[in-house]
């Protein structure tokens, strides 16, 4: 499906009617949303609520049983995902699409440099000239707050909240236009989660990002999304302003979620 598309104010991704089954088992049903440029959708749910299913079709890493995944290249024509080469799909992810893992080495190449880490993605849009692709990737480094004389250092002497800086700092580098971020601040302990937070609402705003994050933790998608869609059972129950959401939940089971946040 390829459609002329120069409104630039049009969404960057659009979802209809995406549905996944596993058999008989749903991963996802009848899901529909857009994200606009700039724009901050959360995905929040508990566990097997079909997030995570969720994020895989619409970033393509999974194939969907039905449903359409509109994405708005560059020059403004809309292409379904579906009919995109598979050279295609990883010239997107390797530049216009970031994908931030929970855990970051799922992210990374930990037996090389942090250099070459965010080196790497410079070379996929066609840089090759060694002492502007280190002096970016020093830039990128201070950027996630990680120092300059750890650049020749491996990930795997870095600690996860380093790991994960890097992991932005990788996929950012290259300037993408839709960043997918799966549950960024599992597994870090609170101090290091408020750090990280800080810094990834600081870059998404500095550089005009359109991201889907998926979370369980409503904290996390109040500082970081404008937009909220609430899952259960694989089906979007409320969807609407994250403020609005929160703060006056009309779903019974959104109210739980939201009864269940930790008092400050």
């Amino acid at each position: 499906m390829n459609m002329p598309n120069l409104n630039a104010d049009s969404p960057i991704l659009s979802v209809r009617n995406l549905a996944k089954y596993y058999g008989a088992r749903i991963g996802c049903e009848d899901v529909s949303f857009d994200v606009h440029p700039g724009e901050v959708l959360a995905i929040v749910g508990e566990s097997g609520s079909g997030k995570t299913t969720l994020l895989s079709c619409i970033s393509a890493r999974l194939s969907r049983t039905s449903g359409t995944v509109l994405y708005r290249m560059r020059d403004g024509e809309t292409r379904d995902l579906e009919s995109l080469t598979e050279a295609e799909r990883r010239f997107l992810a390797r530049t216009d699409w970031g994908f931030v893992h929970q855990n970051p080495a799922d992210g990374l190449r930990m037996r090389v440099s942090a250099g070459a880490n965010v080196g790497e993605r410079l070379m996929a849009v066609g840089s090759r000239h060694y002492g502007q692709i280190r002096e970016t990737a020093t830039d990128w480094l201070g950027r996630v707050e990680i120092a300059s004389d750890r650049i020749d250092d491996q990930p795997t002497t870095f600690s996860g909240g380093m790991r994960q800086r890097l992991q932005i700092a990788r996929n950012l580098v290259t300037h993408p236009r839709l960043v997918f971020m799966d549950e960024p601040t599992g597994g870090l302990d609170v101090s290091v989660q408020a750090r990280l937070l800080d810094l990834l609402r600081g870059l998404v705003a500095e550089l005009g990002l359109a991201v889907v994050v998926v979370t369980h933790d409503l904290a996390v998608a109040r500082l970081l999304s404008q937009r909220m869609i609430v899952m259960k059972d694989g089906r979007v129950i409320e969807t609407g302003l994250t403020d609005r959401v929160l703060d006056d939940p009309q779903e019974p089971y959104t109210q739980l979620l939201v009864a269940s946040i930790p008092e400050s």
